[in-house]
């Protein structure tokens, strides 16, 4: 990858971006890689020379690394901090590197540190949840010890004070612990070879040139199309709808002085976050549809 610096970071950062710690050793692939877009995976490891970021992009990736280091220290006896597990399954070459694991007399509670939004935590994800399980997945596979619980630690770089007190939902502390549901184990492999035979199909389509899946709306992070019934001159919605002709009624029945604004929808990872756009015949193609050109 070419990393550019337009905003004239200073070399240090510049020079940690450039030296990552990060590997996932020699398996076939990590666990956040099998929760990523095939397409993805694969159409990064054809171009990985060919794609630029910039310095500027990264400086939270690099700050999330910080963390994780000082972490580190706050460790108690029964705690196990930054362990990579490794494992085969369906012929392929597993592994996850597991952030904290409290090690109790009746099982492993599993902790996956996340510097991030107060939106991601007010809004949860379902893919953390997902990452969680793999790594219970691996624990009890490869260490053959009950894992008791699963856990983001959230670190919330964006949090307000004042959100805390007026917003309903809103984490009361800039830290804040998000248990999800631990599966059983057969849900957990079922998934995980779900997700191998996923990548395994890409992997195939990448090597005999075909065409690759296609992302998903989830993939892409897609917000689609919406109409917002609303008051002429007005900000605030009455109601929004997802079809068009519904919206059309709901107007009619509004009577005088309302509008209908269209709200276009937008693939927000293609756009802003992935890496891999540019490449991506699927994207390109949803731009040809969806850009307008207009010809004096």
């Amino acid at each position: 990858m070419k990393l550019t610096n337009k905003f004239d970071l200073p070399d240090t950062f510049v020079n940690v971006i450039q030296r990552p710690t990060y590997s996932k050793g020699k398996a076939h692939i990590s666990a956040t890689e099998l929760l990523n877009s095939p397409r993805i995976v694969q159409l990064k490891k054809k171009h990985w020379e060919e794609i630029t970021q910039d310095a500027s992009e990264m400086v939270w990736s690099l700050f999330g690394s910080a963390v994780h280091n000082i972490l580190e220290h706050g460790k108690d006896k029964n705690h196990i901090v930054e362990e990579r597990l490794h494992t085969s399954f369906d012929g392929w070459d597993i592994s996850g590197a597991i952030d904290l694991q409290e090690v109790e007399d009746d099982g492993i509670i599993i902790n996956d540190y996340k510097v991030t939004s107060a939106w991601a935590v007010v809004n949860e994800k379902s893919e953390w949840g997902d990452q969680l399980n793999i790594y219970a997945w691996l624990v009890e596979r490869v260490k053959k010890i009950p894992v008791k619980k699963v856990q983001i630690v959230a670190i919330i770089r964006d949090w307000s004070a004042r959100d805390a007190v007026n917003r309903e939902g809103y984490p009361p502390s800039p830290i804040a612990v998000i248990e999800y549901p631990l599966k059983t184990f057969t849900a957990r492999e079922d998934y995980i070879a779900q997700r191998i035979n996923a990548h395994n199909s890409a992997y195939f389509d990448m090597s005999t040139g075909s065409e690759l899946p296609e992302c998903s709306p989830e993939d892409m992070w897609e917000k689609p199309t919406t109409y917002a019934l609303k008051k002429v001159g007005g900000v605030r919605a009455k109601k929004v709808y997802s079809i068009l002709t519904e919206a059309e009624a709901g107007l009619a029945e509004a009577g005088k002085g309302y509008e209908i604004e269209t709200r276009e929808g937008e693939r927000t990872r293609c756009q802003k976050y992935c890496q891999v756009s540019q490449f991506c015949t699927q994207y390109q193609k949803y731009l040809d549809v969806n850009t307008i050109t207009i010809i004096d």
